[in-house]
């Protein structure tokens, strides 16, 4: 019995998000090679310009502009046969290391639109906009101001909507104008009919089996709906009826991102850009209210947050802010924030304010807001202040620190079971607390400095018999007299341990009190 490929509403082709249709924008982008070099080269925007690649030993076209393309030069043809129709064409050699890598800062961009975006190909993004079109006004809206923001970057693109990525390319590869094309949901069977007009090219197959298919007659998606599923992969192998397969809706096909998915991600959209101070600070304190109330609700807390700033320029700031703890106590979570915001530089204008938690952790219990009269601090603590708000208020102080100096230089002393001073002691994160799960809290009644040196200094000392406390000693080229001493403590090298980095054999330790 023949096979034949519809639409099967079986939920692979759903998102993740119950309830929400997934919709793809796909985003075709014909002349990037030679688009993206205008700026480079302004003088190719008029004139015959061509991106030449070396091909079993010949020169060829790559990608060539408009201009060119005007004067019958077209992508494949040899060098000389060029220069033979255009005497004066402009070339470059083709670089695909830099197109990539001007392609994925493209798609870098895009996630301003939504932060799955993926790099397909050479020439082409893939952008799952489920959920997110409403934030732009709807799905046209968003095509829209995608297009024009690229037509201010001098790119020429095509763009297509659909529930599949292989459905939107195929309408996005054979549209006919630059106006974006949106295809309603599929139902039934009208994925091939919203299909079928397009061209086999469409389906993102090898150019051999493109050739194939148009040797027999297949010119378009719409003349292999009556064939078999076994006989077109009998004839063009399974890649070609799997492509076919995905357009359709009949096969999951999944985006993958550039970037990781953030879950905790709080936004405003611009639509006349923010560029003073007072606005910049208002819209962080927003998206800050906003991404704490996610927080809250799953029950996490932010270890470190990102805040993107794009501008419409088409670049992005971004500046970073750590925590100490986790924590989603908007109050104390400003301050923080508002001590970097003097290093935002709109330029023209911001256009997207993003907050967003990089790094969270579970964090329990109800912190809804920072009580107390001081805003970011808490109330001025009593004898019988509550210990959590002396801890996280102490938390806020260690976060303005560790932005400024660096987590790094933050410590906290732990005990260590060894009598020598040098080992006594580790150094902790500030809130560490799994060290201490059975393990000792600080001993009493053992008398340590609170400081030690990084490398011991010499102390000349003097004492009226031998083993007896001194009774004045020189440091730093100054006699200092004794008033009072306790001692000696005898220590000795650990000899389950290693020895220790100041020496080897017995030390005398004493508790002086000079005059």
């Amino acid at each position: 019995m023949a096979q034949h490929l519809d639409h099967v509403d079986d939920g692979t082709s759903a998102p993740a998000v119950r309830g929400i249709k997934k919709r793809v924008l796909a985003l075709h982008l014909p002349r990037f090679g030679t688009e993206r070099l205008a700026k480079e080269m302004p003088e190719t925007i008029h004139q015959p310009f061509v991106i030449i690649e070396e091909n079993k030993g010949k020169l060829v076209l790559a990608a060539v502009n408009p201009p060119a393309r005007r004067q019958s030069l077209v992508p494949g043809m040899v060098l000389a046969d060029a220069r033979a129709l255009v005497p004066k064409l402009v070339t470059c050699f083709a670089n695909p290391q830099a197109e990539a890598q001007a392609l994925h800062k493209l798609a870098d961009w895009c996630i301003r639109y939504t932060p799955l975006v993926m790099v397909a190909g050479s020439k082409a993004l893939f952008l799952d906009i489920s959920g997110c079109a409403h934030l732009f006004g709807g799905e046209q809206a968003l095509a829209s101001h995608l297009q024009t923001r690229l037509v201010s970057f001098g790119l020429t693109s095509h763009i297509a909507i659909a529930d599949t990525p292989g459905a939107a390319w195929a309408i996005a590869c054979c549209a006919g104008n630059d106006t974006p094309q949106i295809l309603p949901p599929f139902m039934g069977d009208n994925a091939w009919d919203a299909l079928a007009h397009c061209p086999v090219m469409g389906l993102r197959l090898d150019a051999a089996v493109e050739d194939a298919l148009v040797s027999f007659g297949l010119r378009s998606i719409g003349s292999l709906r009556p064939l078999a599923r076994r006989d077109l992969a009998d004839r063009f192998g399974a890649d070609m009826v799997q492509r076919l397969a995905q357009a359709l809706g009949a096969e999951a096909e999944a985006i993958t991102p550039i970037r990781p998915v953030i879950p905790f991600v709080a936004r405003q959209i611009f639509f006349d850009p923010i560029a003073t101070a007072e606005d910049i600070a208002a819209t962080v304190r927003a998206v800050l209210d906003d991404l704490c109330q996610m927080l809250g609700d799953a029950g996490q807390g932010a270890e470190k947050l990102v805040l993107a700033c794009h501008r419409v320029d088409g670049t992005t700031q971004h500046l970073s802010f750590g925590m100490a703890r986790p924590s989603r106590w908007p109050d104390p979570l400003f301050v923080l924030l508002a001590e970097k915001l003097d290093q935002v530089q709109p330029d023209f204008g911001i256009e997207i304010v993003e907050l967003s938690a990089h790094r969270t952790s579970p964090l329990e219990g109800d912190q809804a807001n920072w009580p107390g009269d001081l805003p970011g601090y808490g109330p001025q603590f009593s004898n019988g202040a509550d210990r959590a708000l002396r801890s996280e208020a102490f938390a806020a102080f260690a976060d303005r620190l560790g932005n400024r100096f660096g987590f790094a230089s933050l410590a906290r002393p732990a005990p260590v079971q060894s009598w020598l001073p040098e080992r006594a002691v580790a150094r902790l994160p500030p809130f560490e607390e799994k060290y201490f799960a059975g393990r000792p809290r600080w001993p009493s009644g053992r008398a340590r400095p609170l400081r030690l040196f990084s490398r011991p200094e010499p102390v000349e000392a003097v004492a009226p018999v031998p083993d007896d406390p001194p009774v004045l000693f020189r440091w730093h080229g100054r006699t200092y007299r004794v008033r009072a001493a306790d001692g000696p403590e005898r220590l000795s090298d650990e000899w389950w341990g290693q020895e220790s980095e100041h020496g080897v054999g017995v030390r005398d330790y004493y508790t002086v009190e000079d005059e």
